[in-house]
């Protein structure tokens, strides 16, 4: 399969090249310049999360209401019609639509089965999913050309502490077992990764559970520190995730410096251990220093929302 490009638009492009059925589909560009984060498209089909992760952002984003609810498919499918229509009305450009930044992309399956068969009317462009679930059963029985699985992996303890409600890890991977074997490109999120006490054992463990279980390797992974806006501070029930923060960034409360960079090493490290190639192998909207200080270039950034 041909590499193909990811679209980038250009700050003065017009407002219709920007945002699809009044903020169906938009551009994701909140992050301040001092954060690597390169901007990518959202598929805001669904709002909310029915599970209850301590340190979900859309606490702060939903203010408090995380009750998931989605819109009308109709409505999805119009603002979709109009980004893939030929033209210069429509996204030219092969992009990657990602389904799960406000909320879990399997939180209504039957509603996400009718949304990647959608994608599956077209040949330029894809969705990417992104899940704490393991309800992948309309995935497997119909395998799809334009649907990337992605999923949020953290250590078991750490998901037993703050990841309530979410599938267990080994079963969110077996999942992403079954999809990868009828096809599917699977990518992770390991992210949050939290210093807890013993830390390098736990998350060394989740790696070999994960390689020893996918019979490919993920195409991606994407790893990523605890990040504390102020809004999700302000609305979030369950602060104990927050003792390790100790500065201010631009995108919130972050754990210090030095052990953001020898978390992101410890973990480079081991993949390498398990033969997984560096070049994919990305951290999630981290700081520019952060970047130079790894000697990881942040214009090479390939993570889980882009192509």
């Amino acid at each position: 399969m041909p590499l193909l490009k990811q679209v980038t638009l250009l700050e003065n492009e017009p407002l219709h090249r920007r945002s699809y059925g009044k903020g169906i589909l938009r551009r994701f560009e909140k992050t301040p310049p001092t954060i690597v984060c390169p901007h990518f498209w959202l598929l805001n089909w669904g709002y909310g999360c029915p599970f209850n992760c301590a340190y979900c952002y859309l606490q702060g984003t939903l203010r408090g209401n995380k009750k998931p609810w989605h819109r009308k498919l109709s409505q999805v499918f119009t603002a979709l019609d109009n980004a893939f229509a030929d033209g210069e009305n429509g996204i030219l450009e092969p992009t990657i639509f990602n389904s799960g930044e406000l909320t879990d992309s399997l939180a209504f399956p039957k509603v996400m089965e009718k949304i990647v068969d959608k994608f599956e009317e077209q040949e330029n462009h894809k969705i990417l999913l992104l899940t704490k679930g393991d309800n992948v059963e309309f995935l497997i029985n119909k395998p799809r050309k334009h649907t990337i699985y992605s999923f949020s992996l953290n250590a078991i303890e750490v998901a037993r502490r703050w990841e309530q409600g979410a599938a267990p890890p080994k079963n969110r991977i077996d999942a992403a077992k079954k999809v990868s074997d009828v096809g599917y490109e699977v990518r992770v999120r390991i992210d949050p990764i939290f210093p807890i006490k013993d830390w390098r054992e736990h998350y060394e463990d989740i790696l070999y559970l994960l390689f020893s279980n996918l019979n490919n390797d993920p195409n991606r992974i994407t790893l990523g520190t605890p990040r504390g806006l102020q809004k999700t501070l302000r609305f979030s029930k369950d602060l104990s995730w927050t003792e390790y923060f100790s500065e201010d960034s631009s995108w919130g409360k972050k754990i210090s410096f030095e052990l953001r960079k020898e978390i992101y090493n410890f973990m480079s490290d081991k993949l390498k251990c398990l033969g997984f190639h560096k070049s994919k192998i990305a951290i999630c909207k981290e700081t520019i220093g952060m970047w130079k200080e790894l000697g990881w270039n942040k214009d090479e950034c390939k993570c889980n929302c882009i192509w």
